[in-house]
């Protein structure tokens, strides 16, 4: 068994906060019946998954209030307190609300964002929330009111950093001015590059973390994906309206991961073990978030604890990025 002793922890910003280079994603395990919804999830195997991470060594969950209509901090919640082993850091987000309907509104208002803070604390089971992030920031005019919200937070111990997420650099210029940014969250793979312009050089050079969502494309990566899966998933599943699920785009992406499994085979590691190498190549980038459905499914991506991609399998990637443009 792989355990936190024998990793490397990277430290997360301006923070004391030291993480393993992937974390578990609680996005999928909120479960189906919401708009960004991953289908149907059984809370046991939810559980299951989330200690098998932890007994290999993940020292981070990362979830959000919104993931399951309150239901993902729920079973992380759980989770955590039926795991006997050490605690791991617990990290949530806020700013996305929801009517008695289930239909998804944006709040940044200070008094709004209290009331979710308590009910993450409430959910989650803890006093204090490691890391309490705006998850997008909508409406952009309230963006100061959050962000000192945020800040009084902190000052009154409960939560210990605040970061941001779907941040651009000119909204995180507007936040510094009120308190720092211990980090940003924004997605990042191999098929989602536009933040390497511009954002993660500004996140860089202010040195903040940089936890990056999606280094599978949501599944897309982990070698599990066929055409014929796609067709076949549920209805409320989010992934049945995203282009990289649908052609002309798919057929590109799953002989992208053709080339994944090639250079992973070689290694013992899976494709998805291979995409979420790919990120971590990237020097701004602290550390990733790797979603898990199942025990089996966690065990298939621990090796991204470890496994590093050497200079030409990164340049194999990249040329065949380069000559097949989405």
């Amino acid at each position: 068994m792989t355990t936190t002793s024998a990793l490397t922890l990277r430290t997360l910003g301006n923070s004391d906060l030291q993480l393993t280079s992937i974390g578990f994603g609680a996005w999928a395990i909120g479960g189906g019946n919401w708009e960004f919804g991953w289908g149907p999830q059984e809370d046991s195997e939810s559980i299951s998954a989330i200690h098998r991470a932890l007994d290999l060594g993940v020292n981070w969950i990362d979830t959000a209030a919104v993931y399951g209509l309150g239901h993902s901090e729920e079973v992380v919640g759980r989770a955590v307190r039926e795991h006997s082993g050490p605690k791991p850091l617990v990290f949530t987000k806020c700013s996305m609300r929801w009517h008695p309907d289930r239909s998804i509104y944006h709040s940044l208002k200070a008094g709004s964002l209290g009331e979710e803070l308590e009910g993450s604390l409430k959910r989650l089971g803890v006093e204090t929330i490691d890391l309490y992030q705006i998850h997008w920031p909508n409406p952009e005019e309230e963006i100061e009111e959050g962000w000192e919200a945020l800040e009084r937070f902190r000052q009154q111990g409960k939560i210990r950093w605040i970061g941001v997420s779907n941040f651009s650099v000119g909204q995180m210029k507007r936040a510094q001015k009120i308190a720092p940014i211990t980090s940003l969250q924004p997605p990042y793979s191999m098929l989602r590059r536009t933040i390497e312009a511009e954002i993660l050089p500004f996140a860089e050079a202010n040195k903040m973390g940089v936890i990056n969502y999606s280094p599978m494309s949501s599944g897309l990566l982990t070698g599990a994906m066929t055409a014929a899966r796609v067709a076949a998933f549920p209805d409320d599943d989010w992934r049945r309206r995203a282009a990289e699920f649908n052609e002309p785009r798919l057929s590109r992406n799953l002989r992208l991961v053709e080339l994944l499994r090639e250079i992973g085979s070689g290694h013992g590691v899976g494709p998805g073990v291979v995409a979420v190498a790919w990120t971590l190549r990237n020097p701004a980038i602290t550390a990733a978030i790797v979603g898990g459905r199942s025990a089996q499914q966690v065990e298939g991506l621990a090796p991204a604890l470890n496994f590093r991609l050497s200079e030409d399998e990164f340049g194999r990637i990249n040329a065949f990025l380069a000559s097949n443009p989405a």
